[in-house]
């Protein structure tokens, strides 16, 4: 009897939560849990991006070995407490704004075609909005991680060899608004919101473009969700990837030496990298990111999509009537 109270009394929480907001914690959910299980290859994957040279020349096995040695276990965590910091209200953002305008859409022109197409526009929608809810914590990550040094090494005022050493999220961001401003929290914002938008609006077109395609008795089947969710990432990832080096080097832009030239407009600035780094570099990385897509994305649909079902959210047709 206990135990069915007990039942009866977590229905009724579940029961009693708007549809968005169950939708925002599945979202939220799924992005934290993907986030962190491949953090270890995202740290490698910005140090390649950025160029440190020390890092590129020693490859994938040879930079994890010595950020083992230089930096710990917990180096291969520099700048996750941010990316999960912004992962987290990021991807409930992503996942609930993608449902709303999907059903938004479906209202205001109930005549549209409910295909794959939907799925692209209502995801390029989502991603644009996350993105600029979420940005300033995403570059405060990506400062954090281009970090390579040992605490013991720090000085009083937080610097190494004249080289500014943030200290954490809050100081990272304190110093990047006095430094620039509004306007330095959202340095590199626009190549990212170039590149979300096909990105986001791919992703959700591939997986449910592909999982229109499983078989009914396999729909319910979390490795059919696997396998669909990575499939996604990499077709998804792989068309916009340029545009991600783009944003992460004008992120890291005044941590670099000062003569390095400054990266202006993002369609300039990948020209200008394919010039004088040479077009390699705009995929620099990306056998890295094939690796770390495949289980992020992956987990990240298939996560989200069990906790739609254990907070009971109704199909997005259904929900689309209801509403």
């Amino acid at each position: 009897m206990a135990k069915q109270r007990q039942e009866d009394g977590k229905k009724g929480v579940v029961d009693l939560m708007p549809l968005f907001a169950k939708e925002l914690l599945a979202g939220g959910v799924a992005g934290g849990f993907a986030k962190t299980v491949v953090a270890p290859l995202e740290r490698v994957k910005i140090l390649f991006q950025t160029r440190r040279t020390e890092f590129q020349s020693t490859g994938l096995i040879g930079s994890a070995v010595r950020i083992a040695k230089t930096e710990g276990l917990l180096g291969f965590y520099r700048g996750n407490g941010a990316s999960v910091a912004r992962i987290i209200p990021y991807a409930a953002i992503h996942y609930m704004s993608y449902e709303e305008y999907r059903r938004w859409i479906i209202q205001t022109f109930p005549h549209v075609w409910k295909g794959p197409t939907l799925d692209l526009v209502a995801g390029s929608l989502s991603g644009g909005t996350a993105v600029l809810f979420t940005y300033p914590l995403d570059l405060t990550r990506t400062k954090l991680a281009y970090q390579i040094v040992s605490p013991k090494k720090l000085n009083a005022s937080g610097m190494v060899n004249n080289e500014q050493v943030y200290r954490g999220i809050l100081d990272c961001l304190a110093k990047t608004y006095k430094e620039g401003g509004i306007r330095g929290l959202y340095r590199g914002v626009a190549p990212t919101l170039v590149g979300i938008f096909p990105y986001a609006g791919l992703k959700f077109y591939f997986y449910e473009e592909m999982k229109r395609h499983v078989p009914e008795e396999y729909n319910k089947s979390i490795m059919a969700k696997l396998t669909c969710g990575s499939v996604a990432g990499l077709l998804g990832q792989t068309i916009t990837y340029p545009l991600e080096v783009v944003r992460r080097q004008m992120q890291v832009q005044k941590l670099l030496p000062s003569d390095n030239a400054e990266l202006k407009g993002t369609l300039k600035s990948v020209v200008f990298i394919a010039q004088k780094q040479g077009w390699k570099q705009l995929f620099s990385g990306l056998s890295i990111n094939y690796i770390k897509v495949v289980p992020s994305v992956a987990i990240g649909f298939t996560v989200y999509d069990s906790m739609k079902s254990y907070l009971r959210v109704p199909s997005r047709d259904e929900a689309a009537v209801e509403n």
